[in-house]
């Protein structure tokens, strides 16, 4: 039985638009690794295509049950002990970094993902992931600035938005992310540091600016904060990059910004947890989404950039030339990954966050 996800979340899908992931499916043994069988797999919430997980058991048999999560670390506490029985999970960059430490993650037999071959190869020799042993990427993208057009002067172009004087005129129209890393990295870029900092000063500075910040805002949504400028009750986000494309194509009003102090750039990765009970449906999982028509699919509905280079050819022409899901390297330059910092450092980003949201 197949457990979809429901639809309104950080990731989601626009209404309609899972058909393309229906038209790009082509039947036949190639993705046939496997007949019959079961998939366990744990991901952000409606991060694939509307038909993926139904083409997935018609091409292969398997059937498929999907939980979901919200973040990385409520990914990590369900498998911190140890895996309840997932196969296939969706960890982004300093989580896979942190898993590998911890021993969670099962090394993947590429041989088994012909696939593989259609990845760009700037993406599989990552720095969290050396030589790509343990994760296969995904998608990846940005979180910036998501805002209403009719509401703000000019293009938001900095996190000024947010903890500068310009947010005193967005007072009561500002939503931040519930993302401890994600808000305090933001703060970290406007003061001029990286968000992977480990200096104690520099993140005191950093909780003491979000603290200050907090004047003007209404919320810390949890993940769902592209809702509300679509709803017209909130003029200024903090949000991943697709969920606002998403929430554009259906108010033109809408718009998106990357702060040019930079900010934060994910990957998110495919990965077989240890203790999986079916690891080679989870590897027939990986190839699968990495047929270029099915990955193509799935990129068209979610809005989030694909690093599968052939599946490229297959993007709807105005995503792959959007700006707002595919920047340039020269947008880019100030933008960094989050990495694992140690559970030292990390108790200084727990403690400031549990400041900021106290006051």
């Amino acid at each position: 039985m197949i457990r979809k996800p429901t639809p309104l979340t950080r990731r989601r899908f626009l209404a309609g638009s899972g058909g393309l992931a229906a038209a790009y499916f082509i039947p036949g043994a190639a993705f046939a690794q496997q007949k019959g069988g079961k998939l366990n797999i744990y991901n952000f919430d409606t991060y694939i295509g509307d038909n993926t997980i139904d083409n997935f058991t018609a091409a292969t048999g398997i059937t498929v049950r999907y939980d979901t999560y919200a973040n990385n670390e409520e990914l990590f506490a369900k498998l911190k002990t140890r895996n309840p029985g997932y196969d296939i999970i969706v960890p982004s960059d300093y989580m896979i970094q942190k898993m590998i430490a911890a021993k969670k993650l099962l090394p993947i037999d590429k041989r088994k993902i012909p696939n593989l071959a259609n990845i760009d190869p700037s993406f599989l020799d990552p720095k969290y992931d050396p030589g790509s042993k343990f994760s296969i990427p995904y998608m990846w993208g940005t979180v910036g600035l998501g805002y209403r057009t009719p509401a703000i002067k000019g293009t938001p172009d900095s996190w000024s938005q947010i903890f500068g004087p310009e947010a005193d005129a967005l007072k009561g129209s500002i939503v931040m992310l519930d993302e401890q890393r994600i808000m305090i990295g933001a703060a970290l870029k406007y003061l001029g540091f990286s968000l992977n900092s480990t200096n104690p000063v520099e993140i005191a500075q950093a909780c003491d600016l979000l603290i200050r910040a907090k004047k003007n805002i209404t919320s810390f949504a949890p993940d769902s904060a592209q809702d509300l400028p679509l709803a017209g009750d909130a003029n200024m986000v903090v949000e991943w990059n697709g969920d606002i494309v998403q929430v554009m194509k259906q108010d033109p009003t809408l718009s998106y910004s990357l702060p040019k102090e930079g900010g934060m750039r994910f990957t998110d990765c495919l990965c077989i947890p240890v203790g999986a009970p079916n690891p080679d449906s989870a590897l027939a999982w990986i190839n699968f989404v990495n047929d270029p028509k099915v990955n193509a699919g799935i990129a068209n509905t979610i809005c989030y950039a694909t690093p599968n280079l052939a599946a490229r050819k297959l993007i709807n022409p105005g995503d792959l030339k959007n700006p707002d899901i595919y920047p340039s390297e020269a947008a880019l330059a100030k933008w960094e990954s989050h990495i694992d910092l140690g559970s030292k450092v990390a108790k200084l980003y727990d403690d400031a966050w549990t400041k900021i949201r106290a006051a």
